[in-house]
């Protein structure tokens, strides 16, 4: 009788079903079984223990490498698991593709998501580094960042639908000729971005520079993804477009370590030749006094229509506009008083008639 039991199990465990037997079945199912439990004590314990050995090291890679592992979902090692188990029986080629797709998506999508999450903390260094600077904006740099997750997935799901035995090269093409479409509709923004990467990368002006741009000029304030901003003297918010930065002249004063400046004065034609010889010592005299100035020159430039003229040149050793008009409003304050106590008229324009009788 016990032996008519164990035939009768035999020939059960050997009965074909969807082209495998029982005993293929169990044998599959112990083996899904024994994967999720080997997979679940990774994550239990390996992944515990290497979460300490990780905050021992000085790096934070693999901190990153290690939370990425952790944040894998269940799902993951049950497909897994099934993966392993399938390999021990015969299914309909319909249901063994779908299933390898599965697995393939997941696995493409983990590995785009560890490799996104070193862009991440590549780029979040660059930032807290560049963030001691005064004058630095972060606005390209996680434009930057957000532009190449976006390849990274592209170019995920270009491998997944070749896998899939999708015409990749067609889908590229088309994809090209959309993207020149969208390109042309939109070649004024992109011309922008593409203007924002070149100030960024080759820095004709920073934050805080004062820079003339033709008639209008001001304090860069802040470089944006499409324009600059900029407030004037006058207080007014100024937006310039990038595109148009990157192609006019740009006159930078913040780079500027000291600024020449020349200005004129005129006084009388009645004035004596020997109070004009001592114009030039007395404007010397008061730029002894200038802490700021350095005098260049100054001389008696030429017999204009209703002044004799002196050029005045000097040098501001300040870049701020403010200082400028502080010390030139000294000197010109300085100058007239030196011309009254020597009784030196400056001249106005006027027009003197001579009547012959």
């Amino acid at each position: 009788q016990m032996n008519y039991i164990n035939q009768l199990n035999l020939e059960l465990l050997n009965t074909v079903f969807w082209n495998n037997t029982i005993l293929e079945y169990l044998i599959a199912l112990g083996v899904f079984i024994l994967s999720l439990i080997v997979l679940k004590i990774f994550k239990i314990t390996v992944i515990s223990r290497l979460k300490k050995l990780a905050k021992k090291t000085n790096t934070n890679i693999d901190d990153i490498l290690i939370k990425t592992i952790d944040s894998i979902k269940w799902s993951f090692y049950f497909f897994i698991s099934i993966f392993i188990a399938i390999q021990f029986i015969t299914l309909i080629e319909i249901i063994d593709q779908a299933i390898s797709f599965i697995i393939i998506v997941i696995l493409t999508y983990y590995i785009v998501k560890i490799i996104q999450e070193f862009i991440e903390y590549g780029f979040d260094n660059i930032i807290k580094k560049k963030e001691k600077e005064e004058d630095f904006d972060s606005s390209i740099l996680n434009l930057s960042k957000k532009i190449i997750k976006v390849v990274l997935w592209a170019v995920a799901i270009i491998i997944l639908l070749q896998n899939f035995g999708y015409n990749v090269s067609t889908l590229v093409g088309g994809l090209g000729l959309g993207g020149l479409a969208i390109a042309f509709a939109l070649q004024n923004i992109l011309g922008d971005i593409f203007a924002s990467f070149s100030i960024y990368l080759d820095k004709p002006f920073r934050i805080g520079d004062y820079i003339v741009i033709g008639s209008d000029s001001g304090i860069v304030k802040k470089i944006g993804i499409k324009s600059t901003r900029i407030t004037t003297l006058q207080g007014e918010e100024l937006v310039i477009s990038n595109k148009e930065l990157t192609g006019v002249r740009v006159r930078n004063f913040k780079q500027m370590e000291r600024r020449r400046i020349f200005f004129t004065i005129g006084v009388i034609y009645n004035t004596p030749t020997t109070k004009m010889k001592k114009i030039p010592a007395l404007i010397k005299k008061i730029f002894r006094k200038i802490d700021n100035a350095d005098l260049d020159r100054v001389h008696f430039k030429k017999f204009n229509d209703s002044s004799l003229d002196f050029e005045i040149v000097y040098f501001l050793n300040s870049r701020e506009y403010s200082d400028y008009m502080d010390t030139q409003q000294n000197i010109n304050l300085a100058i007239k008083e030196s011309f009254e106590k020597e009784k030196i008229e400056f001249a106005y324009p006027t027009q003197t008639i001579f009547l012959e009788k």
